[in-house]
């Protein structure tokens, strides 16, 4: 495909099916049609690796805001910022004004006042995302990149991508997410993500201290064995587990939590034959799923990674068209 036949695939799906999107901040909700629609922009991106620019938003200024670390999500966002021709600023938070007593609020009025059309923002408490969202002007919109333990929509997104690009779809498929439910944000974007587009049955697996029996009122169903929770599984996606709740004593010791929640090959065998593995990473080897594991064709850890550019290119480009062709 050309540059100039993908960019008219890129406007086709832009402005011949108007969508209401202005932000992008969380899964719940967000309609099924609005997640093909990014797909369907995807399928076009991905088509070709030779087009490394695109003119979709020249002119445009796009605003990294990470408040906490974040190398794989923020180096993909730039990447896929600069792919669609924007010119992207990525503040140096360790010298900000936030730290040194200006608020969140003074912070993002500043940066909105040197003409930035677009935030995306991580930050390690709940909710921020939204608060930014409440104050920037009718034609600026924000993009959630992670907000404490609440939400991750484009790392949600490019996992339906990936399950979509290797099962075909996703409706009908039997989901197991296995780890720290509790305190991830990816998870609960996930299941809105895979409820949204059809998945059949979506078991959530961990320590009870980690997987509350409260997630079953998303629809979802909790085990705390793990050769249980996957049965028959079409999909495994592994979460990280963080070292400093296990030093915390939240949870048990790497070995003891591979002893029993570690994904093997000998575990996998419950699953369905064809099982994909998965991961939004980055992945302790042999804690959450055994080295052999990650290093197998059953794994698609690093295609998800791939897949992160393109979605996310996606999800920006029609947050802005949005944000400029649509009135609020």
């Amino acid at each position: 495909m050309t540059t100039d036949a993908l960019y008219q695939s890129h406007q086709q799906i832009q402005y011949d099916h108007r969508d209401e999107l202005h932000h992008l901040l969380t899964t719940e909700g967000l309609r099924r049609e609005t997640c093909e629609r990014i797909f369907a922009l995807t399928d076009s991106l991905t088509e070709t690796s030779a087009v490394r620019k695109l003119p979709v938003l020249r002119g445009k200024t796009i605003v990294l805001l990470f408040f906490e670390p974040s190398t794989r999500t923020r180096t993909t966002f730039e990447i896929a910022a600069n792919r669609l021709s924007a010119d992207v600023t990525v503040v140096n938070l360790a010298t900000s004004a936030t730290s040194k007593g200006e608020s969140l609020v003074d912070t993002i009025e500043t940066l909105q006042a040197m003409q930035a059309d677009m935030f995306v923002v991580r930050h390690a408490q709940s909710g921020a995302a939204h608060l930014i969202a409440r104050h920037v002007a009718p034609h600026v919109s924000v993009v959630n990149a992670g907000d404490g333990c609440h939400a991750h929509p484009t790392q949600a997104l490019l996992d339906g991508y990936t399950i979509r690009q290797h099962k075909g779809q996703v409706e009908g498929l039997r989901i197991a997410i296995v780890g720290d439910l509790l305190h991830s944000r990816v998870a609960r974007s996930q299941i809105h993500v895979l409820k949204t587009l059809g998945a059949a049955q979506i078991n959530l697996v961990g320590p009870k201290n980690l997987v509350p029996t409260e997630f079953e009122a998303l629809g979802t169903r909790v085990y705390h064995d793990l050769d249980d929770g996957l049965q028959g599984v079409d999909v495994i996606m592994g979460l990280r587990m963080q070292r400093e709740r296990m030093a915390g004593g939240v949870l048990p010791s790497d070995r003891e939590y591979f002893r029993y929640y570690g994904l093997t090959e000998e575990r996998l065998k419950v699953a369905a034959p064809d099982a994909i593995i998965m991961h939004p990473g980055p992945v302790n080897r042999g804690v959450e799923i055994d080295s052999a594991l990650l290093d197998s064709d059953r794994s698609v850890i690093l295609d998800q990674v791939t897949n992160g550019i393109a979605v996310r290119m996606s999800a920006i480009s029609l947050v802005l068209s949005r944000s400029w062709s649509v009135e609020t």
